[in-house]
């Protein structure tokens, strides 16, 4: 069994959804889980912030505007009178379900259901169009076996249980069709694993019905070796190891999610990166194995601020770094990178909703400054066992790039810049002269 995950573009209109129908009708068993149709997550955080802000008036214009959309597409998607009136019937499910939260009194814990209505919707389009054309398949609903626990983790023992006991019972069915990004908490109510999420689901699922392979399909053909949104000619990258993906994938690769790769990984289950595009291009394969030497790609990130502690104090000094360490943990915000002298440390981090709190916390032990607006840019690939000299191009290429901030010897894999968000483009472009310069394996 695989496991496909098909992303906004690729269920994004009714001819998308029917390409796509082509693409899994071919009798092999496997688990599709699909994201909303492109722009509906969007939309609904809009109408879920309209609510917020007691805008109801505007939160229904939006309604209404993504419920015509909605209509248009089973129009287009369906041809028999039967189906189309199921396709009808889903959108008054859904909507309906959306219309009740927006005319009663808005609660937080109602925005993630507002939100799970987009995967339900495409999940369900789906797979009334498979049965439209005589391809069977079983609708999973992901709200009856996803889960995460107290802490925010799935729940990998109920998944397992819970999804196993409903694809045994329909085991010769070729096709599950089901949501990615959508789950419950442990009491119950409907949550989800955060934007992008759907690219994690599937491999919490791909881990928990033990499949042969993950496969990722987007509207890109694959990993490329440099951002194609910055740089030209760009090549898709054929193997990347667990590690090297998962730098990319934190550090700024938008084709795949940063937390989707560590299930994966501890199972040993490949993930394969595809286009629904060009269906035929042979993608990125990501797996345990470690193909090529020097580097192999480059990502990079925004809106990077960095904290800065000085203080006399650290001079000759223990634990000065663990009360510094203990200021983001108390306040839940995770650091990239860190660099230190004697006398002061420096601190990347992209989540910055407590950062004054932040600030204020660690003016006990020093002299703060803030530095907002960086790009980090990840250089990946193998380090250690590749030709030697590699740092010193990297910096040769940046020479008349200022670097705030450098990583360098925390992974075999990895080397990361600071620079000015405004330098990020230049920065992209005079490392990409590295691809010609340094023996890579793509």
């Amino acid at each position: 069994m695989k496991v496909l995950k098909f992303g906004g573009t690729s269920v994004g209109s009714a001819q998308r959804i029917k390409n796509l129908a082509s693409l899994i009708g071919d009798g092999e068993q496997k688990i599709v889980v699909l994201s909303a149709m492109s722009g509906t997550t969007n939309s609904l955080v809009e109408i879920v912030s309209c609510l917020y802000g007691k805008q109801t008036g505007k939160a229904g214009q939006l309604i209404e505007e993504l419920e015509e959309k909605y209509k248009k597409v089973v129009e287009e998607l369906f041809v028999l009178p039967d189906f189309k009136q199921i396709g009808l019937e889903i959108i008054k499910e859904h909507f309906g379900t959306i219309w009740n939260v927006a005319t009663s009194e808005f609660s937080a814990n109602q925005e993630k259901t507002v939100l799970a209505q987009g995967e339900l919707m495409s999940s369900a389009f789906l797979h009334h169009y498979l049965q439209e054309q005589n391809i069977p398949s079983v609708l999973l609903p992901a709200l009856s076996f996803m889960r995460i626990d107290k802490d925010g983790e799935p729940d990998d023992f109920y998944i397992k249980e819970n999804l196993l006991r409903q694809t045994e019972s329909c085991s010769e069915m070729p096709l599950f069709i089901t949501q990615g990004f959508i789950c419950r908490t442990s009491k119950g109510e409907i949550s989800n694993l955060g934007r992008g999420g759907s690219d994690y689901s599937a491999s919490i699922i791909a881990v928990a019905a033990e499949a042969g392979e993950i496969q990722i399909w987007t509207d890109i053909d694959g990993m490329h070796n440099n951002d194609p949104r910055y740089v030209d000619n760009t090549q898709a990258i054929a193997y990347l190891s667990f590690d090297e993906a998962a730098e990319l994938a934190y550090f700024g690769a938008k084709i795949l999610h940063p937390l989707s790769i560590r299930p994966a990984k501890l199972a040993d289950i490949p993930v394969r990166l595809k286009n629904t595009m060009t269906p035929d291009a042979e993608g990125t394969l990501i797996s345990r194995r470690k193909d090529g030497k020097g580097i192999k790609a480059i990502a990079a990130k925004d809106e990077i601020t960095v904290v800065k502690i000085k203080s006399d104090r650290m001079l000759m000094a223990y634990g000065f770094m663990r009360k510094v360490f203990e200021v983001f943990e108390t306040y839940e915000t995770p650091i990239d990178m860190v660099a230190t002298s004697e006398v002061a440390v420096s601190i990347s981090l992209d989540n910055t909703s407590h950062i004054d709190e932040i600030v204020r916390d660690l003016n006990q032990y020093g002299m703060v400054e803030v530095d907002c607006h960086l790009s980090i840019i990840c250089i990946v690939g193998d380090f250690i066992s590749g030709r030697g000299g590699i740092a010193a191009q990297i910096f040769q290429s940046l020479s008349n790039i200022p670097i705030r901030m450098i990583s360098y010897g925390g992974s075999d894999h990895n080397v990361s810049v600071l620079v000015k968000q405004d330098d990020k483009k230049a920065a992209l472009m005079a490392l990409n002269g590295l691809f010609t310069d340094v023996q890579v394996n793509l």
